[in-house]
Formats: C-alpha cells, sequence, structure tokens
C-alpha cells in the first residue's frame, strides 16, 4: 500500500479543518436567524421592565397610590373582557418587538464623500500648525490620512460639522492662548461661520474636542424665580456649565433651566456688578431684571445717565427711593447713599462691640443701580460739579459688610470712563451684544471657550463671576412696560412684577429713615 506523501496529508487536513469551520458558522447563521426574533422581544420586553422601574421610580409617592389604581383598574377591565387577555399578550409582544428592534447607527456607515472631502480639507488646514520638519513621523503631512487623528466626528442634515475630536501632537503649545487661539480660528472658518462653537482643550491626552453649541432661549420672560435669600439670577447659560437648574412658572411650556446665580450681602466675593453693552444689546434689560428681584427684599436707588426714562414704570414703587435722571438729583441720592452706609458701618460695629445682633435697619438690603454713569460725569464736568462715580467709593469699598450692594451699567464704548473704584470693587462682570474675543477679555478678564458671533439677540452675552469661568448668558426678557412695541405677553409679566403704588407710603418712611432722599426726589 502507497504511503500519501506528508505535504498531501497537511493540505487535506487543512482543506477538512476549513470546511468543518465553514459548516459550524453556518449553522451558527442559522441558529441567529432562527433565534433572532426570539432575541428581538427579549430585549424589548428588558426595556419596557426598565422604562416602567424608572417611571416608577420618578413617580412622587403622594400619586403612586392613584398610578396604582388606575393600572389595576385596567388590568382587570382587560382581564374581563372577551378575548382580553390574548389580545393584552399579542400587544406586548408587538411592542416589546418595537423596543428591542436594533437602531441603526449612522456612525457605523462612515461618512459619505461629501464628509470625507470636508473632513480631508480641516485636516489640510491643519498642517501648517501641527507639523514640525525635524519631527519623524509626524501625524500631519500634506496627503496624509485624516482618520488618525479626526477619531470622532458629527454632522447636521446641512453637512456641516457638529462634533469633532482631534489628535494633535505633544509638542503644540497648547498652554499659549495665542496658539489656541489661531487652531481655533482656522476649525472656525472651516467647520462653517455663523455659529458659536465650545473647544475643550485636553493638555494631558493631547486632545481637542469641538462641538456646536445651540442658541440659548430667548422665550424666558421675567418672572419670581425660585431662590434663596442674596440670590440674583442675571440669566441663563448652557446646561453644561452648571449644575443646578430652575423650574420656570411663567409662559405655556413648564421646563427647568440652568441660571447664572449672583451671590450677593456679607458672604459674597463679588459683591458689586459692572455690564458692558452696545446701545440695544440690553443693559437696560438686565438692570430691570434685577430691581425687580431686589425689590421684595431690599430697598433701590435708581440712577439713570441716559435720560431715555427706561425706568419709569418703578417710580413711586413701594422699595424704590428714587429714580433720577438729572444731575443734581443723582448727586443727592449718590450722597444720602454714601452716607447710609457710612451710617450702617457704625451701627454694626457698635452693635458688635456691644455683643448685640445686628441692628434691624441694617439688615434689609441697599441697591444702587446706575445706568450710564459717564454721561453725568461729562455733564459734571461741563457745570463745574463732582463725578457722581466719586460718590461710589464707599458704598463700593464697605458695601458688602454694609449689605449695599451697586451694579454698574456702562455702553461698550465709554468704559474708559469710569473710575478707578468702579473698575476695581465690581468684580462680576457681564458683557452684552455682539463683541470680539479681545474685547470680551478686557472686561471679563479671560477669553471665552466659545467662539462669540456678530448677530446675536439683545440680551444675549457672557458673564464671569469673579474668577469663576466664562459662562454664555441670556438674559430674561424684561422690557419697559411704557414702550409700545413691547408685546402683551412681556407686558403682563413685567407689570405683574411691579411693587404697588404708595407714594404716601414711601414718602412717610423717608421722613423717618432716609430724610435725605425727599431732597433727592424734590430735586
Amino acid at each position: 500500500m502507497a504511503r500519501r506523501p506528508l505535504p498531501a496529508i497537511l493540505s487535506n487536513g487543512s482543506a477538512q479543518l476549513a470546511r468543518s469551520r465553514e459548516l459550524a458558522r453556518t449553522a451558527a447563521d442559522n441558529a441567529t436567524d432562527v433565534l433572532h426574533p426570539l432575541i428581538t422581544i427579549t430585549r424589548g420586553l428588558r426595556r419596557l421592565a426598565a422604562t416602567g422601574r424608572h417611571k416608577w421610580a420618578t413617580t412622587p409617592k403622594d400619586r403612586r397610590g392613584p398610578l396604582l389604581f388606575f393600572v389595576a383598574t385596567v388590568v382587570l377591565v382587560v382581564a374581563l373582557a372577551p378575548y382580553g387577555p390574548l389580545l393584552a399578550l399579542v400587544t406586548l409582544m408587538a411592542a416589546a418587538a418595537w423596543q428591542g428592534r436594533e437602531p441603526k447607527d449612522p456612525a457605523a456607515e462612515g461618512p459619505d464623500a461629501t464628509q470625507i472631502e470636508r473632513l480631508q480639507s480641516l485636516y489640510e488646514a491643519l498642517v501648517p500648525y501641527f507639523s514640525a520638519a525635524e519631527d519623524p513621523a509626524p501625524l500631519y503631512a500634506h496627503g496624509g490620512d485624516w482618520e488618525a487623528v479626526l477619531t470622532d466626528h458629527g454632522f447636521d442634515d446641512t453637512g456641516r460639522i457638529t462634533r469633532l475630536v482631534i489628535r494633535y501632537p505633544a509638542y503644540f503649545t497648547d498652554g499659549e492662548p495665542a496658539a489656541r487661539a489661531r487652531i481655533e480660528q482656522v476649525l472656525t472658518a472651516k467647520s462653517g461661520r455663523g455659529r458659536e462653537y465650545h473647544f475643550a482643550w485636553d493638555e494631558e491626552g493631547n486632545q481637542l474636542t469641538v462641538t456646536v453649541l445651540g442658541p440659548l432661549p430667548t422665550d424666558i420672560a421675567a418672572q419670581r424665580f425660585v431662590t434663596a435669600p442674596g440670590e440674583t439670577i442675571l440669566g441663563f447659560t448652557d446646561p453644561s456649565d452648571v449644575q443646578r437648574t430652575l423650574p420656570l412658572t411663567h409662559g405655556g411650556e413648564r421646563r427647568d433651566v440652568p441660571p447664572v446665580v449672583w451671590r450677593t450681602g456679607l458672604r459674597s466675593t463679588e459683591p458689586h456688578l459692572l455690564a458692558v453693552g452696545r446701545p440695544g444689546s440690553g443693559t437696560s434689560t438686565l438692570l430691570r431684571s434685577i430691581a425687580l428681584q431686589a425689590l421684595p427684599y431690599g430697598d433701590v436707588l435708581i440712577v439713570e445717565g441716559g435720560g431715555t426714562g427706561e425706568y419709569a414704570c418703578l417710580t413711586g414703587r413701594d422699595g424704590v427711593l428714587a429714580v433720577e435722571c438729572a444731575l443734581d438729583g443723582a448727586l443727592a441720592g449718590l450722597e444720602w447713599a454714601a452716607q447710609e452706609t457710612e451710617r450702617r458701618l457704625v451701627s454694626l460695629n457698635r452693635a458688635r462691640q456691644a455683643g448685640h445682633p445686628p441692628p434691624e435697619d441694617t439688615k434689609r438690603p441697599l441697591w444702587i443701580l446706575l445706568d450710564r454713569p459717564s454721561t453725568l460725569g461729562h455733564l459734571a464736568a461741563a457745570d463745574g460739579e463732582r463725578d457722581p462715580q466719586s460718590l461710589l467709593q464707599v458704598p463700593l469699598r464697605h458695601g458688602r459688610a454694609a449689605n449695599v450692594t451697586v451694579v454698574v451699567a456702562e455702553h461698550a464704548d465709554s468704559v474708559d470712563a469710569l473710575s478707578e473704584a468702579v473698575l476695581q470693587h465690581t468684580r462680576a462682570r457681564v458683557v452684552l451684544g455682539a463683541a470680539t474675543s479681545a474685547q470680551l477679555e478686557a472686561v471679563l478678564g479671560a477669553p471665552p471657550h466659545t467662539t462669540p458671533v456678530a448677530d446675536v439677540p439683545p440680551g444675549r452675552g457672557y458673564a464671569r463671576l469673579g474668577a469663576g469661568p466664562v459662562l454664555r448668558l441670556q438674559v430674561p426678557a424684561t422690557p419697559d412696560p411704557y414702550d409700545d412695541a413691547t408685546s402683551d405677553r412681556l407686558r403682563e409679566a413685567v407689570e405683574a412684577l411691579l411693587p404697588a403704588r404708595s407714594v404716601g407710603d414711601v414718602e412717610e418712611t423717608a421722613d423717618l429713615a432716609r430724610p435725605s432722599v425727599v431732597g433727592a426726589e424734590a430735586v
């Protein structure tokens, strides 16, 4: 009997092994095809059960009893109805099959030809900034592979980039603001202008995440916000930037929104605020919103340098000490505010030395709101009077201890006219309206992590509280209710927050506790 050669035996064994593997793979595929409906239904039942547990856990305890009674009633009706259990079982299986289907992942299919061309163009644009001649194995090179560095990407319906994760070499100077700004400018230009981008730099991992931010809501009207004493809502921002939400109580839609909360009072690290913006950007709206939030708990003195009557709706209201538009009235009102701050400091000091609690006449917060003080300063210089800003030194320096808060709003082109005391003690900053990154950094002290856009709605800007991060901000709509252009919905929202008129009570209170305010109003 002739022996078969060893190579032939090995070749025959390999062929049989391959044939066995193919048969096993075919059997597994057939089993998967047979079990696929069962797997889908099982997955759907598991998802339905998880949804039911979540609904039950999120239901308040006082509503669980009625909900359980309703479910029991439905089960009883189905059980007693003809063919009820059978129809219920068929319905449950159909719902489980629908919930258990595997969703189609568009990202698994990869980008199409147009998206690949856009990503390749973006890669080529980054080559001059992320490459070096002495690099032996560069990540970025002309004609290179973009898939090695653009690890994650997303597109919208129009084909523009919405999310991008970029790897860059370790020798890139990502710690220098100028180097970062160049990369952000290139990405903004190549990904599509007119949108706001958020840049998250990971220096340790040499990775940059670019995300397109959606517009902030502009339909939030003035209302009573759920806040603690000493908290003021400046506006609303992105959910990822704050860890708190506020429920909205005004309007047809009830929802929770992330606020920008400014804390004032004895324990505040940023007791005074400076708001800067172009004409029509919403600085007066911000001051009206702050005044309406402060009036239920404190007294407000308003000095308007523009003379446009933006705060006429607050004249003669409970808690409003005065609304001054003329230079003489502004000087008298601010001089009284400085004296009141000193009086509170003396009373508090005497009470502490005697071991007594703070006097009652020092607990009520006092708010000083100034709109465009540079205009009054120009008038004062022309008339040979003192600058009204000079009267703010005492409230600004000692206001936190005396429970006095100063809010100053000024146009962007007149910031250089603000006094040194205002610029030094207003550590809470807001910039509204269109502005460049350099302008934002000059006022806020730090550049934003997003790209400012040229076209923004009124009340849209950025805020920074002390040394905290720069946050996007949308001020709640608080227009002048006496303006004919104000809609009925917003007018009713503002009028609902205005205190009652009681001029006689205000004058009587001023005679007893604040005699100089009457003189300021008379002037």
